[in-house]
């Protein structure tokens, strides 16, 4: 299986909406945060989804993923459920930080299984707070931040 990471283009909104909507699921299920549950059309605008770079991973011409962020931070990253598991997430995270030019910075609902996975590439626990779910702010949420910092330069 190959995947393919390009720039998001328009036409893949129904996807990435599909796309969103059926990991946020396990993402606030993880957290016991499933009442929150808001979909991407609800959330994209208030949450800046399009205020950094957006890229989608795809695997025989069908969207499978997309992430979200600039060099210093992923904001957004959702896979296909039906995909995990399979080196979606894995490009998605590596094209970012290909492009690093320094620290990379994310959050991770306390909960949520992807923590495994992004310690698994290397980012460490930074900090951990308690506070407003991005999202949906009615509700309370404790996140973890996670940092990649790139390797030391060897001389």
């Amino acid at each position: 299986m190959t995947v393919t990471v390009r720039p998001y283009d328009e036409r893949d909104w129904a996807d990435i909406c599909r796309i969103h909507d059926a990991a946020r699921l396990d993402e606030l299920g993880g957290a016991g945060l499933l009442d929150a549950y808001l979909d991407l059309e609800a959330t994209y605008e208030n949450e800046g989804l399009f205020d950094d770079e957006v890229w989608v991973a795809e695997v025989d011409g069908r969207v499978a993923g997309f992430i979200a962020g600039s060099s210093g931070e992923i904001t957004w990253a959702y896979v296909d459920p039906a995909l995990y598991r399979r080196g979606i997430g894995r490009a998605l995270v590596q094209h970012v930080l290909d492009r690093a030019t320094g620290p990379v910075e994310l959050e991770v609902l306390d909960g949520n299984s992807a923590r495994a996975f992004y310690e698994a590439l290397g980012f460490v626990l930074e900090t951990t707070t308690t506070g407003k779910l991005a999202g949906n702010e009615a509700f309370q949420a404790t996140g973890h931040t996670l940092v990649w910092r790139p390797a030391a330069a060897s001389g």
